[in-house]
């Protein structure tokens, strides 16, 4: 028979235990684990062969339409309320779900994943394969951007009666100027790249995290330089935008918003948290 004394220690033993992994689990949260795993992927992504990149953002490029369709979709069958504009901007959601979830190659993502690498030790060699992978992904959503908006132009892909809506929304999208196209892409940048942040701590509510920070995107009339393209080709391949409007009064501007926000603030300021903690680390 166990002595009471034993059974005792026991217990605190496991009480122990539990405790070290309750740490351990809550240290995975650490925003310096956080940065060692997107550093990695982005490790990964700046090794990837060009086929696949390729491949992965054109697919993106397509999929990315389905943001736009589903905002489509409301705005024709909700009845004109004050409050359809937040319901609508839903949709919105959608085709980033699609893409973030399904590990496709997005442009925006990389101004955070693929930089922080070069960051963490930057050699030319690092940067030139950083300009590799942004023109490849960029040039490949692109691609994808204008072939599904060929799609729904030319085809009966989509109901005829969405056609208004994807109109109205594709005017509204390159309706801004440049210097507000600019501005309001800044923070779509930020929370693009916020996103990346943080699904690795949230693989169980990541469907929530993207839904909730891309709803805001849209919610808020910031501009994305994907699903914007998506717009962009839908009136130039009807004749309805010229290609020097579209250059740059829409495409570089919100080019360069996303990168800001989501490189210049974003990915400076997650590394700025956790350089102290890594180099510390690093010493003992």
């Amino acid at each position: 028979m166990a002595h009471p004394e034993d059974m005792s220690q026991s217990a605190v033993n496991i009480e122990d235990e539990v405790e070290e992994s309750s740490v351990e689990n809550a240290a995975k949260l650490a925003p310096k684990l956080i940065y060692e795993i997107i550093r990695r992927d982005g490790e990964e992504e700046l090794s990837r062969t060009t086929r696949s990149l390729i491949w992965s953002g054109i697919a993106a490029g397509i999929m990315i339409s389905f943001s736009v369709v589903g905002e489509a979709i409301f705005r024709t069958y909700l009845p004109d309320t004050p409050s359809r504009y937040l319901v609508e901007n839903l949709g919105y959601s959608l085709g980033f779900l699609i893409v973030i979830l399904s590990r496709m190659q997005l442009f925006t993502e990389n101004t955070i994943t693929t930089v922080l690498p070069v960051i963490h030790g930057p050699t030319l060699h690092r940067l030139g394969r950083l300009g590799r992978v942004w023109a490849l992904v960029l040039g490949a959503n692109l691609i994808g951007a204008f072939l599904v908006a060929l799609l729904y132009v030319y085809t009966p892909a989509l109901p005829a009666e969405l056609a208004p809506a994807m109109t109205d929304l594709s005017r509204h999208a390159m309706g801004f100027t440049p210097t507000e196209a600019f501005f309001r892409a800044v923070p779509a940048g930020v929370l693009i790249a916020a996103i990346v942040w943080m699904l690795p701590q949230a693989e169980t509510v990541a469907f929530f995290v993207i839904i909730v920070f891309t709803w805001l995107i849209a919610a808020g009339d910031f501009t994305h330089i994907v699903a914007g393209s998506v717009e962009m080709a839908y009136l130039l391949v009807q004749g309805e935008l010229s290609l020097a409007t579209a250059l740059g009064s829409f495409f570089i501007p919100v080019l360069a918003g996303n990168v800001v926000g989501g490189t210049a603030i974003f990915s400076i300021m997650a590394y700025g948290q956790v350089k102290d903690d890594m180099t510390l680390g690093s010493k003992k």
